[in-house]
Order: C-alpha cells, then structure tokens, then sequence
C-alpha cells in the first residue's frame, strides 16, 4: 500500500469558493463526491465545496485529458462509470479539481457551476449492487457477547476471520430519508410461542461504510498487497436494528429481517486521496492473539492500513424539538477500533473468487470503544435495555421511540493538516 500526500493535502492552500476556507467538513483538501439534482434537472455528481456543490459534467470543459473524461463521466446520475477507473484515474481528477478551485484567475469561468448546496436535492452516490456487512468492532464484539454469553464473549474465530453477512442493498437509503419502526417475529423468554408485531428494542448502529471502486473478476482473488487500491472512499453508515426482531430469528443463520428494513448512509464520498493525512498503524492485536493468516498480511497495510476518524453519535427527541433543546451526545468513538483493517476486509471478501464492483458497499459493523462514553449502539449503552438513560426533556430512553431523530457525523484532524469531515448522516423513526 502506498500512501501519497501531495500538494492537494497543503493545509495553507485556500479555494476562492466563499465559505470554503477552514469549513468544518469541505474545504478545498477534501473535495468528496456526491450526487445531486436541482430543482427540474435530474441527478448527476458534484463534489461538495465549503457550503456549494460543483457540477462536475458542467466544468468538464476547462479540463484536460484523463480529468475531463472523468468529469464527463460524473454527468451521470451515479458515480459507479467514473469511480470503476480506479485510483489513478480519480487521483487525477482530485488534482485537476483542487488546481481549478484554488486558482482565483479561473474563478469567474467555473461559478456558473455552482450550486448552494442548500438548494440541492442529494442522493445515493452509487447503484449499490451489493452490501456486506462486517463485524470488525472488537469492543462491540465483546460487549455484545457479555450481554448474551458472559462466559464466552467472542466465538473462536473471531480474531482468526473477519466476520461478515450479505446484506440488503436495496433498502440502503441516503441521509434524511425517515426510517419506518420494522414488524417482525419476536419471542420473550417467558412467553411459549412468538408473536408478529412492530419492533420493541429498535437500534442504530454506528459503522463507516466502505465503497470499492475499481473491481475483481469472477474467481481472481485481490492480494491483501493490492486492496487497498480497489477502495475509493468512504461514508458514514448507520446499519439500524430491531434486536427483538434478530434476537429470535438470527440462528442458525443469522439477521435476516431485524436488519434489511433500512440502512442508512451519508452521501458524500470522502475519497481515499483526502484520507491519506490521516492514515495511521493499525492497533496491535493484544498479547496471545493469532497473527493474521498469511492472503490477510501486508507489512505496509499493518504500518498505514488504519484511519484516524472519530465520530460521534446525537440523539434528539420529539419533545426535545419541541422545546427547542438541541441533540445530545450520546457516544465518541473513533475508527481506530477495527479488529481487521480496510484492505484486510476486502482481500478477505475476495479471497473465495468473490467478484466486487465499483459501488459495492462494505460496512466496518458497529465501532464502539474500550469505555462507555464512545458505545456505537443503544444495546451496549442501554446494557440490553435493562439501564435506561435520560435526557435533557426529562425522558428516558434504553431504545429508540418513535419521533427520535439520530444523527451521526464523522471528521478527521491531524496537526499540521487541514480537518476534514463527511457531512452528516441523518434519520427520523417513524411509527410501525
């Protein structure tokens, strides 16, 4: 894995996009990709700026070369044509893009372009063909197991495999879409038989989703070596829970409809390139764990392979909107508590002949950390819903009600580099 930091990651350049310079999420170092529409024209992708969005099929003309062939292919209403590229194609585009946006003389030739992103409908940034879910959060992993095997939390090949499902993509959702509480079969310990209804013990789950760009044949598996490559770039994810629901029915198979009601995603592509800063050791394994298997190691991805992101978790009611009060914080965690790195998972899911394609979704599972102030689920805080916590209205919650609105957003800082941040990720719960 190479890590290549270049003049696009200079924290002093400055774009002359006003807004742009120190913006939270999107200055100029970050340039993500999206795509959106305006009012009566359809969707396309864009790359989010300070608070505008540019058109990029709209500037493909003051681009050269590979760049605005690339550019060209962002007129479509996915980003799935000009992410298959690859990385070379995109790290091209990124410096083309950062040039335009920081030299004021190409100013007045680019501002019809555009658009307050305010005024922008966003949308999935991919055709998701398919999603998998993993289960790298190793303090999830444990907590979790406590609560339903105190005597032997994590099952024998955890640290030996990195465990995952196949999930729903066509329930996959990108932010601000409302999620409807899910029916399903569920089954009290007490009770003789399961009854059908709507979910009691409703979930978030706070994970990173990871999006492949450039895919593999049928049958070729992608060396751990050569992963990270065929990653574009990441979002936020929230893989929401019935665990009532999943409780009864996960064996022996596992989640089936406790989890493809809904998932939801934050829509802006934060590309590897941007991320490349912030690239850090992945965490020693503690002493006695098994050393990767050999088609899961790399010297490189061990020394780079991790991302230095936190993110937080905001919960705010019904009654809370109505009194005015903001969101709480209900957790800070951070990415570094992947059990198995990035290029670990892709090389993982490949290794049987598995083909990926450009758009398809990789989800981290649920990051929580080592104590209770960074939990990534209601089940960890909540242990189990046997210890509610309050908030500032006065309610209490161990689960989420109907009317809750979760929020997740997620940055990265580093001394020395300009933050970046992937916008929010963002759903209502609304009555079964």
């Amino acid at each position: 894995m190479t890590i290549e930091l270049d003049f696009t990651h200079d924290p002093k350049a400055c774009s002359w996009v006003d807004g742009a310079a120190g913006h939270a999420d999107f200055p100029v170092q970050n340039l993500p990709f999206g795509v959106f529409s305006t009012d009566g024209t359809r969707p396309r992708g864009g790359v989010a700026i300070g608070e505008a969005i540019l058109d990029l099929a709209a500037i493909a003309p003051l681009l050269d070369g590979p760049a605005a062939h690339s550019a060209a292919l962002a007129g479509q209403p996915t980003l799935n044509a000009l992410f298959a590229q690859g990385q070379a194609a995109m790290t091209a585009l990124r410096r083309a893009l950062f040039t335009l946006l920081t030299d004021a003389a190409r100013a007045e030739a680019v501002r019809h372009a555009l658009h307050p992103r305010v005024d922008c409908a966003l949308h999935l940034p991919f055709a998701i063909g398919d999603y998998t879910d993993f289960y790298t959060g190793i303090h999830h992993a444990e907590n979790v197991g406590r609560l339903l095997r105190p005597d032997n939390p994590l099952l024998p090949n955890y640290k030996y495999v990195p465990i995952g499902y196949h999930g729903r993509s066509s329930s996959i959702r990108p932010s601000g879409v409302d999620v409807r509480r899910p029916r399903g079969q569920t089954k009290a310990p007490a009770e003789d038989a399961p009854s059908h209804g709507p979910c009691k013990r409703l979930d978030y789950e706070l994970e990173m989703a990871i999006w492949v760009g450039q895919g593999n044949e049928l049958g070729t598996p992608v060396p751990i070596a050569e992963a990270g490559r065929h990653i574009a770039g990441l979002s936020i994810l929230n893989d929401w829970s019935a665990r009532d629901v999943q409780a009864w029915e996960y064996q022996p198979l596992g989640p089936f409809l406790a989890k493809n009601f809904h998932s939801t995603i934050s829509p802006w592509v934060v590309t590897i390139d941007a991320l490349a800063p912030f690239r850090v050791a992945q965490p020693q394994r503690a002493p006695g764990d098994p050393a990767p298997l050999p088609y899961l190691f790399d010297a490189q991805d061990q020394q780079h392979g991790a991302l230095d992101v936190t993110m937080e978790v905001w919960l705010r009611s019904a009654a809370m909107r109505d009194a005015g009060l903001p969101g709480v914080r209900l957790s800070r965690g951070a990415m570094t508590a992947m059990y198995w790195t990035m290029a670990q998972l892709l090389a993982h899911h490949t290794s049987g002949g598995c083909n990926l394609a450009a758009g398809d979704l990789m989800g981290t599972g649920t990051l929580s950390g080592a104590d209770s102030t960074s939990f990534g689920s209601l089940m960890e805080i909540s242990r189990g819903g046997t210890v509610p916590f309050a908030l500032p209205s006065g309610e209490t919650r161990t689960f989420l009600e109907d009317g809750d609105d979760v929020t997740i957003t997620a940055y990265a800082e580093r001394e020395g580099y300009a933050r970046i941040g992937f916008g929010q990720c963002t759903a209502r719960i609304l009555p079964a």
